[in-house]
């Protein structure tokens, strides 16, 4: 392990990769304590408070990295990105015009990231809008959030909000182009990250002004030890088709055949649906929660992250999700094509379709287990919100979107490290840390 690290500084792109992404994290985290203009943040932070890690509030300022209790002009996170991420993708399947990009390689996915991006920015405006309005009313209820309510203010807020939300959209992008790992994963990971101590802090503090204080401790250490050994078993657990090659001759050279296999992985998806399936419900709960409709007021309090109704929609959102970006990001009749051509073959199964179909049978049965793994760790922070009033950073989803990306990202330094000839963090013995997506057979 200490020479695995030691030979990162060995390669210069991998280096140059690992401090890009460092510093962009640090303009993410410097940016956050940015507050927005004519707003007491110390009242802010005391209205997040008051409302508890379990809240709406609560969870929003989670996936913000704190952001929200700061009121910062990063208040938005990169939800907003997200959100139009999903809408986007949903409409290539429904719209030909886009699905049509999609095809059309390189300069048709740059169109789509195009929209994505204007789409970002228009729900950004309508959510600084709603925040703002939402501000103003604290006012109204006694706390002095806002200095100067009026238009002035919401203006300067939606403005502030949109280039805070565009801001790290860039970053992300950036991330992503010019360093290691999923952009906005990485942002994401940074704000729960960022949380834990202060979170842990505030929990032990609570836990000792209540008797069995050290027995609640004890639980929640074998819950979130517990939690992510499941984690890291599922996100390495895969499925191996055996792949046999005949015989080929190219040139005067006669190639034997050979056995390989097809790793197919239980949770392709990775931490996307958990993410998708929060972003898409915080999106209308908290434009419910922060509008000054009764109707919509009610909306929120049923889509409450501790009411049984939301966790099971989020349930359902989570497996869908899982089953849409696995077809997304895995393509059987592509995979039985590159087989074909390459003179692949599964024993048994004739090439061509039925190879597809095979393949699309057996990867709805694991995504079908994967997609359940993800539904139980995903349900723990209702649990532990309900029974223990853990914080969100220290329940599944937290847990599972820590751990997913600091998995892909050991992954992806793994992968510079071996193509340079030195060994993996795993050593030469130890298994590989395979990535999300899942690995094609070698031609």
């Amino acid at each position: 392990m200490a020479n695995s690290f030691r030979n990162i500084g060995k390669i210069p792109e991998l280096r140059k990769r690992i401090l890009f992404t460092l510093a962009m994290l640090a303009v993410y985290r410097i940016g956050v304590f940015i507050t927005v203009p004519g707003v007491n943040r110390v009242e802010m932070a005391n209205v997040i408070t008051k409302g508890g890690s379990g809240s709406l509030l609560g969870m929003f300022n989670m996936f913000s990295g704190g952001a929200l209790q700061q009121l910062s002009i990063f208040a938005l996170g990169i939800m907003p990105y997200v959100s139009a991420s999903i809408v986007i993708q949903l409409l290539t399947v429904v719209i030909p015009k886009l699905d049509q990009l999609n095809k059309e390689g390189e300069q048709g996915r740059r169109k789509i990231n195009q929209l994505t991006r204007y789409g970002t920015i228009l729900l950004a405006a309508v959510q600084g809008y709603f925040i703002a309005q939402f501000l103003e009313g604290l006012s109204t209820r006694g706390s002095e959030v806002v200095v100067d309510p009026g238009w002035g203010f919401r203006v300067m807020t939606v403005l502030s909000l949109t280039t805070g939300t565009a801001f790290i959209m860039w970053l992300g992008e950036q991330i992503t182009e010019r360093g290691i790992g999923n952009g906005s994963s990485m942002i994401i990971f940074a704000g729960i990250v960022a949380a834990l101590p202060d979170a842990l802090t505030q929990y032990l503090a609570r836990a000792a002004q209540r008797r069995r204080a050290s027995l609640r401790g004890i639980m929640l250490v074998l819950l979130v030890v517990g939690t992510v050994a499941a984690i890291c078993f599922f996100e390495r657990a895969h499925r191996r088709i055996p792949v046999q090659y005949a015989k080929r001759q190219v040139g005067r050279k006669l190639y034997q055949g050979a056995q390989s296999s097809l790793p197919l992985k239980i949770n392709v998806s990775g931490v996307i649906p958990p993410i998708f399936a929060s972003s898409l419900l915080m999106f209308p709960t908290q434009i419910a929660s922060m509008s000054g409709s009764l109707f919509l007021q009610d909306v929120a309090s049923v889509l409450h992250p501790a009411d049984w109704r939301y966790n099971v929609i989020y349930t359902v959102l989570v497996v869908f999700f899982a089953y849409f970006y696995t077809a997304v990001q895995f393509n059987p009749v592509e995979v039985a094509d590159n087989l074909k051509k390459g003179g692949g073959f599964i024993p048994g199964i004739r090439p061509g379709k039925n190879t597809a179909e095979y393949i699309e049978r057996v990867l709805t049965r694991i995504t079908f287990a994967g997609a359940m793994y993800l539904s139980v760790v995903c349900m723990i922070p209702a649990l532990l919100q309900k029974y223990m009033s853990v914080p969100f950073q220290f329940g599944g989803t937290g847990l599972l979107i820590v751990v997913g990306v600091a998995l892909d990202t050991v992954q992806q330094i793994e992968s510079y490290l071996i193509t340079r000839n030195y060994e993996g963090f795993t050593g030469p013995k130890g298994p590989r840390i395979r990535g999300r997506t899942a690995a094609r057979p070698a031609r």
